[in-house]
């Protein structure tokens, strides 16, 4: 798939939040409207083939038709846990790349805070006895504790990684959270499961995002700035096997970054920018080593040297993350894209990493009652090969 599909429009809806006031149906056409204005010419609705649509809810494709009044096309729809609109991504590029559609639609839309389809009934569900009280963040709490025992990583490099996240996202419209943070006020915040404090957590919250993809061939017809996929990786993985090595890390993540990194060509250091899961901040800690953007055990010492910080040598989450954006399931993997597409393209204004060249998005996803991940890495570039 290297470089045969390019992402030639890409938006958020106007700002992610706990928006009682606007419907699934409101939030996509939203999305919709705002990535036709990000592509610069010749777009037409009927030049769309097919369309993937994210939500971890149980929409059909006829929801993503509704609002937008596509009812000509196949519409497919995914759903992979947390890394709903990165898989839908995925299969929509590579629908692209075999030479079936020349344009396709991706939409990623979440309802998380009133909806009785969400949150809260997913909450409720019947569950073996093994897993009862493990809630989410007590699970990635286990993960952080292990670390920091095996690694001597602190809650104030997990303060960290909010206090960054929390000050991208007061630069970013998009963001849900757009208050600046201070270590000190990170630290002191309540406990929610030790070591995770409240800043440690993602909110809960409503979003969509919408991108549009074409074969690489056709970009320029439509703007004189694609971005290319220059690679894709998914993998998943269960913590039921009994290794270690699952308690320190992600190897869905970890395998799915290999996958693209090989497809793309690079190796870790050639990213300049990336948009990496923080559902929580023990969760980004361990994808810098996950991603191979520092060894095994040593993710912390990235915080200590500023090296991910906006103005660092390599900075993650320029839009705030998870953490500030907000996580609203089925959008944030296409959220994501839509981050690393406005970077590849100069156009990200506050938050905007000079001169880069490539970008990553990773998403990952945990199955139900978190007995494992499902992990999908998308590699992107400004230059075709």
């Amino acid at each position: 798939m290297k470089n045969k599909v390019a992402v030639i429009g890409g938006a958020l809806i106007d700002r992610f939040g706990e928006l009682f006031d606007k419907s699934v149906d409101d939030m996509i056409e939203e999305a919709y409207l705002n990535m036709i204005k990000t592509v610069d010419k010749n777009f037409n609705e009927s030049d769309i083939q097919a369309a993937w649509f994210g939500s971890s809810r149980a929409h059909s494709g006829v929801d993503l038709a509704h609002p937008l009044g596509l009812y000509n096309i196949p519409i497919s729809r995914n759903t992979n846990g947390c890394a709903t609109g990165s898989d839908a991504f995925r299969n929509a590029c590579f629908s692209v790349a075999a030479g079936v559609y020349d344009v396709v639609l991706v939409v990623g839309v979440e309802k998380m805070k009133d909806s009785k389809g969400g949150l809260i009934a997913r909450a409720g569900e019947v569950q073996d006895i093994w897993r009862r009280g493990r809630t989410l963040p007590a699970f990635f709490g286990l993960r952080a504790t292990r670390h920091m025992h095996q690694f001597g990583s602190t809650r104030e490099h997990l303060a960290m990684v909010s206090v960054k996240n929390h000050n991208n996202g007061a630069k970013y419209p998009h963001a849900h959270y757009q208050f600046p943070l201070t270590l000190e006020k990170a630290m002191k915040s309540p406990i929610v499961s030790w070591p995770l404090s409240l800043m440690d957590c993602c909110p809960i919250t409503d979003g969509a995002a919408a991108v549009l993809i074409c074969k690489a061939e056709l970009a320029r017809n439509y703007t004189d700035t694609p971005v290319y996929v220059a690679g894709s990786g998914a993998s998943i993985y269960s913590w039921q096997l009994g290794e270690d090595k699952a308690l320190v890390g992600f190897p869905a993540s970890e395998m799915a970054a290999k996958a693209a990194y090989k497809m793309a060509g690079v190796e870790p250091k050639d990213i300049d920018v990336a948009e990496v899961h923080d559902c929580f901040t023990i969760t980004e800690l361990v994808s810098y080593e996950d991603l191979g953007f520092a060894k095994k055990g040593e993710g912390h010492k990235l915080l200590e040297e500023g090296m991910v910080m906006l103005d660092g040598s390599k900075p993650i989450n320029p839009s705030g993350g998870l953490i500030s954006k907000g996580h609203p399931i089925g959008a944030s993997g296409v959220a994501q894209i839509v981050e690393i597409f406005d970077q590849l393209r100069g156009q990200a204004g506050k938050v905007q990493v000079p001169d880069v060249e490539y970008g990553l998005q990773h998403n990952i996803g945990l199955g139900r009652g978190a007995t494992g991940s499902a992990a999908c890495v998308h590699v992107l570039t400004r230059t075709k090969d």
